[in-house]
């Protein structure tokens, strides 16, 4: 099974960078590991991708346990064209009470239950049959002496009577299937008769005389070694289910379903059975409700944050093998002791740098330019207060692997970052947002890395206006837009706010854009602040 990596929401460069970064060293060391993204890339982490030539990881929506995680009955599938008596036998090797039916495309095309094949023993018409003569056969565990039809279809009689009151009574057509014993004058006249088929009960053979007319006359034949009346039942379980009252369109779950989703579904319908099919209504087997708890969780492992607002929906059904970050801890618990990396470094990539060290794994061109590209954006090109000396160590030693000047590089990079072009209020503010619980109270912030404030302070009163829409659910919701090369922070926030902003970042003058020099870690300067100020209002 494949382990997901994947960093934050909202996806920044280090959450992107390292997913891959660790994803690439974990597969080198023999695990089967698939970087992942839980949100679109910003515009640095696309000029970053495309810069170095890889491939943009898939998206992952969430880490919830679908119907394909539940281990539900592969096997317990039958044709609708398959005999009474097969479908049975494999509903009693699978140990079901009820199973679904499908066409020769595997298309479902049906739904019968054990209940059902019953009241059909009882009550159905065991006359009539229409089926083949192998599933005939297979019913009666029969030998087949005379074989000229694969169809056979017509009318189930017992010869009963006496020979003479048979002959004059009743009279035979080539729809009729008889049942019958060692009755030679019976047997001479249901050949003459050109009935379609003679099922010979009790061993018996023909004579070699009705054996030679009966083949010239295309009499098809098979021997059974029960009593006439045992034969009878057992050629009725030979007919095809589909003569059954098979449901044409049961309650289905689709593999992609939540497992949630199927627990709802089931306790409103009381149903113990459900057909699991595809998007293409291909059915891949049976679910039982009491398989709901038997799954197999995803394995994950986090990198650049270990709170499960930041996570993934649903990270509480995966199963969290390892976690690499450099973030303040969170509030994400596991069930069994997991590998936990942390250090207080700017970047989760200089920890992954580390553990390439360590492992003594070769680093090529590609992934150091994807894990310096994170650094440089995590520290500011190393302005940020969070900037350590093992992360100018190791963007140093990726640069020459990347082989790039850092400023040069650092530069292009913070300018393509640095372009809000197309983007509307709700995506710049929903880019990299983040939120922080303290008691009963909730902090959002968003921050964007731009130099063309101008463009935003034009609209203003728009972003003023989804920050008051937001604020429903925070105490405080703001928009940080940080110039690298100012090495400062513009803030936008919630009409509300004012006081809060004012007394973190001590303001004397509070106002919407205001601008505060040296602010551009949300780590280490702009979370700190107002969670002190937060704390103090629990």
């Amino acid at each position: 099974m494949q382990t997901f990596i994947f960093g934050h929401r909202n996806p920044d460069t280090d959450s992107v960078c390292a997913s891959m970064a660790l994803s690439y060293l974990m597969n080198e060391t023999g695990k089967n590991t698939v970087p992942k993204v839980l949100g679109h890339l910003n515009n640095e982490s696309k000029f970053v991708i495309d810069y170095f030539k890889v491939k943009e990881p898939d998206y992952l929506n969430d880490t919830k346990v679908r119907i394909k995680d539940l281990k539900y009955n592969k096997k317990a599938i039958a044709n609708i064209n398959d005999s009474i008596y097969d479908v049975y036998l494999t509903m009693q090797k699978e140990s079901v009470t009820a199973i679904p039916l499908v066409d020769d495309n595997k298309k479902l095309a049906g739904f019968v239950t054990l209940k059902e094949i019953a009241k059909f023993l009882i009550s159905g018409d065991k006359e009539k049959v229409d089926t083949t003569y192998d599933h005939i056969l297979n019913s009666l565990k029969g030998q087949a002496l005379l074989r000229f039809d694969d169809t056979i279809k017509g009318n189930i009689m017992v010869a009963s009577f006496q020979s003479k009151t048979f002959q004059e009574e009743v009279t035979l057509g080539d729809k009729d299937i008889l049942i019958v014993g060692d009755r030679y004058k019976i047997l001479d006249y249901a050949i003459d008769s050109h009935v379609k088929l003679i099922v010979l009960t009790g061993s018996h053979i023909l004579p070699n005389k009705l054996l030679k007319k009966a083949e010239k006359n295309k009499i098809n034949v098979i021997i059974s070694e029960d009593n006439s009346l045992e034969t009878a039942n057992r050629v009725m379980l030979g007919n095809r289910i589909r003569l059954i009252n098979t449901n044409a369109k049961p309650v289905t779950v689709n593999n992609k379903d939540y497992r949630t989703d199927f627990i709802a579904l089931a306790n409103k319908l009381g149903h113990t059975h459900y057909p699991v099919v595809n998007s293409k209504n291909e059915c891949l087997g049976l679910l039982k409700v009491t398989s709901a708890d038997n799954y197999n969780k995803q394995k994950v492992i986090l990198v650049d944050h270990n709170s499960l607002e930041q996570s993934a929906i649903g990270i509480e059904e995966a199963e969290i093998t390892e976690i690499i970050d450099h973030h303040n801890l969170g509030a994400i618990g596991t069930n069994v002791p997991i590998n936990f990396r942390s250090m207080p470094v700017g970047c989760t990539c200089t920890i992954i740098y580390n553990m390439f060290v360590e492992k003594k794994i070769s680093i090529p061109r590609h992934i150091a330019g994807l894990m310096l590209s994170a650094i440089l954006s995590d520290t500011l090109i190393f302005k940020s207060p969070t900037t350590t000396e093992e992360d100018i160590f190791a963007a140093s030693k990726l640069a020459k692997l990347a082989k790039v000047n850092i400023d040069e590089y650092g530069y292009l990079m913070f300018k393509a970052a640095s372009s809000i072009k197309g983007m509307n209020v709700n995506d710049l503010i929903n880019q990299d947002f983040k939120s922080y619980s303290v008691g009963n109270n909730t902090l959002g912030i968003s921050q964007v890395m731009t130099m063309d404030f101008n463009e935003i302070e034009e609209h203003i009163d728009d972003y003023i206006m989804k920050l008051d829409e937001l604020s429903s659910n925070y105490l405080c919701c703001c928009l940080f837009i940080t110039d690298v090369y100012k090495n400062g922070s513009y803030v936008i926030y919630n009409s509300k706010a004012g006081d809060i902003i004012g007394e973190a970042f001590d303001l004397k003058d509070v106002y919407e854009g205001v601008y505060i020099a040296d602010l551009v870690s949300r780590k280490k300067q702009m979370l700190p602040a107002l969670l002190e100020v937060l704390q103090k209002r629990v």
